[in-house]
């Protein structure tokens, strides 16, 4: 296997679904077995061991299930069904485990069920900026920029390890984030948090306010105003985890999940209800059908199972 054919097979990764809301649960499970291979040296790992950490990646980076059915259609931890040309799945007698087995816990946990990255590709994350190269294709293709320091923490993985890392993503090749997008989003609000107000600068330099997709730009999101919000970087990391979303009217709502000790965290429940600032005459506000997809596919709502 050489790099090229690695970062086509992570490239490749199926988008898997759970009824209308996407399903990252592939690409979390290969990110996490990144961040123990960057640890470690090695990606070897039990299911047992993987279970819980997994599965909390998956409750924290995934969207909610809304319908009462859904524990019936959560998408199971992909332990079983990982691509096999990336994954070697054995049972406790080291006999190879086909992705025909079932995916069920208890049933995994009494063969002993235990998995690596192939060698082929250990031999080449080893290499040097290879590693960096695969965790940022997988951010690039599945989430958003503002996750990317809360989702390496929670992986173990250094971001420097993105220093002077090639992005050989074809899908990303393709769809170049359109160049003025982010100065035209926060000239619409000018240059202020479309949440909070705030409008901090040094000296004539903005500081702290950044572009927001709605719509991630990751999911087909358009570089478009009407798929954008200036935000302080607190607020936009806030509205990617899902932590902060719109209603229909453009009004702020906070997630029911969020909680806070301090009242600087307690500050956030302040915002709910809020309206969104409106931009500057002339330019557009945010089309409901983003609006209506960040609830759906980002937003953490109440008394929901979690895909």
């Amino acid at each position: 296997m050489t790099r090229e054919e690695l970062m086509g097979r992570l490239t490749a990764l199926r988008r898997a679904q759970v009824g209308d809301r996407r399903a990252p649960h592939k690409p979390l499970l290969v990110l996490w077995l990144l961040g123990r291979f960057a640890g470690t040296g090695s990606s070897a790992v039990s299911y047992e061991e993987a279970e819980e950490p997994v599965s909390r990646l998956i409750n924290d980076f995934g969207p909610t299930v809304k319908s009462p059915g859904a524990a019936r259609q959560r998408a199971a931890m992909p332990f079983v069904h990982l691509e096999r040309e990336l994954w070697d799945l054995r049972d406790r007698e080291g006999r190879e485990m086909g992705s025909g087995v079932p995916e069920r816990g208890n049933w995994l946990r009494e063969r002993g069920a235990h998995g690596r990255l192939r060698s082929e590709v250990e031999v080449l994350l080893a290499e040097p900026g290879v590693l960096g190269q695969a965790v940022r294709l997988l951010m690039d293709q599945h989430f958003t920029t503002a996750l990317e320091s809360v989702i390496c923490e929670a992986i173990g993985f250094d971001p420097a390890e993105f220093t002077g890392v090639a992005d050989l993503s074809a899908e990303r090749t393709r769809r170049r984030r359109r160049a003025g997008f982010a100065e035209e989003v926060l000239r619409a609000y000018a240059y202020a948090c479309a949440f909070c107000g705030f409008d901090g600068a040094l000296g004539r330099n903005p500081v702290g306010i950044e572009a927001a997709h709605v719509r991630w730009h990751s999911q087909d999101g358009p570089d478009e105003v009407d798929n954008g919000l200036a935000l302080c970087s607190l607020h936009h990391t806030l509205f990617d985890a899902g932590v902060l979303g719109l209603l229909p009217d453009l009004r702020i709502q906070v997630s029911p999940v969020y909680v806070a000790r301090s009242p600087a965290g307690r500050a956030v429940d302040a915002l709910h209800g809020r309206p969104v600032a409106v931009p500057r005459p002339g330019r557009p506000a945010v089309r409901p059908k983003h609006v209506e997809w960040h609830a759906r596919q980002v937003f953490k709502s109440a008394g929901a199972g979690v895909a």
